[in-house]
């Protein structure tokens, strides 16, 4: 389109009455536009502005020396005879069987070689060309130099074919002659399928009246009137409306005028490209008919999403894995010294599901992130996972004109296939705040440690006494607290502590337990929220982007 685009700023150059920056840009517009759906609309909906985009630079680059004219019309009304009349040669064969023809003539006024790549780029095969230079016209015929007059096949033919082949030059002439006949001038064919049709081409459109030789002079003007209403009603109000005949003398004159005027002001072709743009961006403007969505998807529907893939990820197993592993190595660091030890035989519950947090590979350039043992979604988890991406689709592209919401949806499922893995992955990786044990821990665990040292020491004394007197050795005479010896009150008083204090921990750790799963689930949370930004959210916001780089270029393209 770079090459387009610069030749035909390159063509355009030093004409003065035409803004070829203004052309270029919208044409530049619809190119953007082509860029920014791609892959999300139909290519069957874009045919129109690729064969624009396409067409201009080329058309121009050819010749700015050539107005391409064609005579367009059905069986029977004179066209060939009109084609005759003004290159003044019989060169298409003329009828009313139908077909009488089904390719194109070709006239040029002036050198052919100039014309011939735009007639072979056109489609007019080499034996249909035909110059109109001749050392006997004098100047005669100089207004005309630079006219390449076609001469269509019947668009109402029964050959397929030859209409198929009419549709096909009819985009890509310059200026079209519409010749009608006093007898089918109303006909719902022409009117319906072609004039309508080219009602953004109204400048670069004639219509001509023929074998108007055939009314009664009062008729004339009559059918001329109805015809001009007929015209407005298609939106052509405004178009040259000629009657002409090709059997007396002066019965061109109006038509050969707006040949000449065309040839000299050489700008059928950029009025024609103006039209096409026009046409083209009524057709796209379809596809971006509303106002980009601005903050989307909303918040709630975002939250829903974050609760989706929480529960996908297994979060709330892993929140109530910490929890349980808070109070079990909390347990195993703040209870009674003697009974710690059966406290190791029960698994940690974060150690089952594999969730030690973030480990690294010193050989790894990045971290590596542990394996989890998480079960697999249940199919309920799963269910609510793909509604609530569904709904992500639906909240942020339901609004937009057709094939935009489908396209949205299917941007929100683009990476659902990754979603365990990468939902895994972040779960795995997010510190849980479990690999540090608090202060207050050691503090209570070195206070069981002393007041068990304590008991033992009672024990110990208070055995020694009672092996004394086994042997019958001298007994040991006990210092006393009160009436109580004090071995005993360091024995009672110790494990009576221990008790104590294991008591008054026990509701502290259920407290910090709860703590350290609200943490870690608010963590959690955040990570896979982070892949669902990522896996979600941003392929929808980068559609929703395009569509808004669609939509502004179609703006320019109208302008």
């Amino acid at each position: 389109m770079t090459n387009i685009v610069g030749r035909m700023r390159e063509a355009l150059r030093g004409d003065q009455r035409v803004d070829a920056d203004a052309l270029v840009a919208r044409l530049d517009a619809i190119r953007r536009f082509l860029d920014a759906v791609d892959g999300e609309v139909p290519d069957t909906r874009l045919v129109g502005a690729h064969t624009l985009v396409e067409r201009a630079g080329t058309r121009l680059s050819l010749s700015r020396d050539h107005t391409v004219v064609a005579l367009a019309g059905a069986t029977g009304s004179g066209k060939s005879s009109l084609f005759n009349s003004l290159a003044q040669m019989e060169l298409s064969p003329v009828g009313v069987r139908r077909p009488t023809t089904g390719v194109a003539h070709a006239c040029v006024w002036g050198p052919l070689d100039g014309g011939n790549r735009l007639l072979d780029w056109v489609g007019v095969l080499p034996r249909h060309r035909f110059v109109r230079e001749s050392a006997l016209d004098g100047d005669d015929e100089s207004a005309l130099h630079g006219l390449i007059l076609l001469d269509l096949p019947d668009f109402d033919s029964v050959q397929r074919s030859h209409r198929l082949e009419v549709d096909r030059l009819l985009g890509l002439v310059d200026l079209v002659v519409w010749v009608v006949d006093p007898q089918k001038y109303a006909d719902r064919v022409i009117h319906n399928s072609y004039l309508r049709e080219f009602h953004r081409h109204r400048e670069v459109t004639v219509v001509v009246l023929n074998q108007a030789d055939r009314l009664p002079p009062a008729e004339l003007p009559r059918v001329l009137a109805d015809l001009r209403r007929l015209l407005d009603v298609d939106g052509l109000d405004g178009v040259p409306l000629l009657a002409t005949t090709a059997v007396e003398p002066d019965g061109m004159t109006g038509l050969r005028e707006a040949l000449e005027r065309a040839v000299s002001d050489r700008q059928a072709a950029l009025r024609r490209l103006s039209g096409d743009a026009d046409t083209v961006a009524a057709a796209l403007g379809e596809l971006v008919a509303v106002e980009a969505p601005g903050h989307v998807p909303d918040a709630g529907t975002v939250r829903a999403l974050d609760r989706a893939l929480a529960e996908a990820a297994g979060v709330p197993a892993v929140a109530g894995a910490v929890e349980g592993a808070y109070r079990h190595r909390a347990a195993g660091t703040t209870g009674w010294p003697l009974v710690r030890g059966w406290r190791k035989l029960r698994p940690d519950p974060l150690r089952r599901l594999h969730l030690p947090g973030p480990t690294t590979d010193p050989q790894a350039p990045e971290p590596l992130l542990a394996a989890t043992s998480l079960p697999d979604p249940t199919a309920a988890q799963q269910s609510a996972l793909g509604l609530a991406i569904r709904a992500v689709g639906d909240r942020s592209g339901g609004e937009l004109p057709a094939p935009w919401p489908a396209a949205v949806t299917a941007a929100a499922r683009s990476r659902l296939a990754d979603l365990p893995d990468a939902l895994d992955g972040a779960v795995a990786g997010t510190d849980l705040g479990m690999d540090r044990r608090p202060f207050w821990w050691q503090l209570v665990g070195a206070l069981q440690w002393l007041v068990t040292l304590a008991a033992l020491a009672g024990l110990g004394w208070l055995v020694l006494g009672y092996a004394l007197r086994a042997l019958g050795l001298p007994a040991l005479d006990y210092p006393r607290v009160g009436e109580t010896p004090l071995p005993t009150v360091l024995l009672l008083g110790g494990l009576l502590a221990g008790l104590l204090l294991a008591a008054v921990t026990r509701p502290v750790i259920r407290w910090a337990a709860r703590r350290a799963r609200q943490r870690a689930e608010q963590r959690l949370t955040e990570a896979v929220a982070r892949v669902g930004a990522e896996y979600v959210l941003i392929p929808v916001r980068a559609l929703l982007d395009r569509y808004a780089l669609a939509r502004c270029a179609w703006q320019d393209a109208t302008r």
